[in-house]
């Protein structure tokens, strides 16, 4: 992968020790607009290229979190369309969260990767082993992060994470010839 191949060694290894990579929802999975039906119903658009990366993860061992601080039926929704079992919405406080998810799997913060792009999304990163912080991240979570995607968030930015992970790990060499 050309965009993967010319990362620094440090962020490499920092990709190649993750077991678990938790995810912002609004900015991150999602575009960051919000958007209500006439009905006052809450829509969000998800990116198919991202879904296919965390089932890709799923595949490789890698345990997929959703921690959100808003609460939104369409999140459930594609979290159990993607088989996520790990969702906590409504969490005011994400690196508590992230802590209380790592001590359930017992891992280690080393292992975990957060990415986000917003204020809310700092705690979380700093505890995490690997930062990394969507294209169109808030400058002050931008220069906070181990590494920022080329895409935006909703925008494929969750499948470059996806795939720098699995390039790491050396697992995306086989992943591609899979689908050949």
């Amino acid at each position: 992968m050309p965009y993967l191949s010319d990362l620094p060694a440090d962020l490499l290894a920092r990709a190649a020790n993750i077991r678990l990579a938790a995810f912002d929802v609004d900015g991150t999975l999602t575009d960051g607009r919000l958007w209500y039906s006439e009905g006052g119903h809450e829509t969000k658009v998800f990116h198919v290229h991202d879904g296919l990366g965390l089932k890709l993860l799923q595949a490789h061992g890698v345990q997929v979190a959703i921690v959100s601080a808003r609460i939104s039926h369409p999140v459930a929704l594609r979290a159990e369309e993607l088989d996520i079992a790990h969702v906590y919405q409504g969490q005011g406080d994400k690196r508590e969260c992230l802590r209380q998810i790592l001590e359930a799997l017992k891992l280690q913060p080393e292992q975990a990767a957060f990415v986000g792009d917003d204020l809310p999304d700092l705690p979380a990163m700093n505890l995490a082993g690997l930062a990394i912080a969507v294209a169109n991240a808030h400058p002050w979570v931008a220069e906070q992060a181990h590494w920022r995607t080329r895409l935006g968030g909703g925008l494929g930015a969750v499948r470059e994470v996806c795939d720098l992970i699995l390039h790491a790990q050396g697992k995306s060499a086989a992943e591609q010839e899979r689908w050949r």
